[in-house]
């Protein structure tokens, strides 16, 4: 072959090779995150959880929930048209769970989607960045008015997830938040933790057994149905309701 001259296998020779490239560049900036430190109240890219006052007095399994930064401030939202940063509301994280961003997708454009959601990602919304992503739900729920019952942390939390595509799925919402950090691995603080959850329901349920006896068990457990209920539908038969 004349010298000064390329062929077809080396120009796409060249191509991968800058290929690979501008990909080792886009996960170099995964990492490294830095540690988890409860202490600081840093959780970089986790889901953080504390209980609620007075309604996880009766259901413990109700809670209020947050996302982080990659830096590990926390993000929740908290009150209408406001999202709180690295000021968590309620208290200290109690639980949290920590989540791969290499199963999130950031597509560099339309061809570029790992996941399969493709056109619908687009169109919901994506970025290039963990932190990025973030921010665009950030400015969509500065416009949103906060109800514990149709527009809630649980809905913030949801929205990010959707738009980060994670694990492939954007069907995330207010119930499979709730199983993830619950249910799926997500690690209690410390022993304290586990005790600031549990014992104001523990003590409301002996107190109630105590002065109001098994009727008050029947309404506590019918409270916990309703709940329970009004989620699951309000999310799977009547979506309508909790967009937000």
């Amino acid at each position: 072959m004349p010298r000064g001259r390329f062929s077809m296998m080396d120009l796409k020779g060249s191509y991968d090779i800058e290929q690979m490239s501008s990909v080792s560049r886009i996960q170099h900036e995964f990492w490294p995150l830095d540690e988890i430190d409860p202490n600081k109240s840093k959780f970089p890219c986790c889901i953080v959880w504390t209980p609620l006052p007075v309604v996880s007095w009766l259901a413990p399994f109700i809670g209020h929930v947050g996302i982080c930064r990659e830096d590990g401030v926390i993000l929740d939202f908290a009150g209408s048209n406001f999202v709180n940063v690295d000021d968590f509301a309620f208290g200290a994280a109690a639980r949290y769970l920590q989540l791969d961003r290499n199963q999130c997708c950031f597509p560099p454009n339309l061809s570029g989607h790992t996941c399969k959601q493709g056109y619908m990602h687009a169109e919901f919304g994506t970025a290039m960045t963990w932190d990025d992503t973030l921010r665009s739900s950030v400015r969509h729920f500065e416009h949103r008015s906060y109800n514990l019952f149709t527009c809630n942390c649980h809905s913030f939390v949801a929205n990010c997830l959707n738009r980060l595509c994670y694990g492939g799925s954007m069907s995330w919402n207010v119930i499979n938040v709730a199983a993830l950090i619950l249910f799926k691995g997500g690690r209690w603080i410390n022993f304290l933790s586990i005790i600031k959850s549990f014992l104001p329901f523990t003590v409301v349920l002996c107190l109630g057994l105590l002065l109001v006896g098994w009727p008050f068990l029947i309404g506590l457990f019918s409270f916990s149905l309703l709940l329970m209920g009004w989620y699951v539908l309000g999310t799977y038969c009547f979506k309508n309701l909790l967009e937000c």
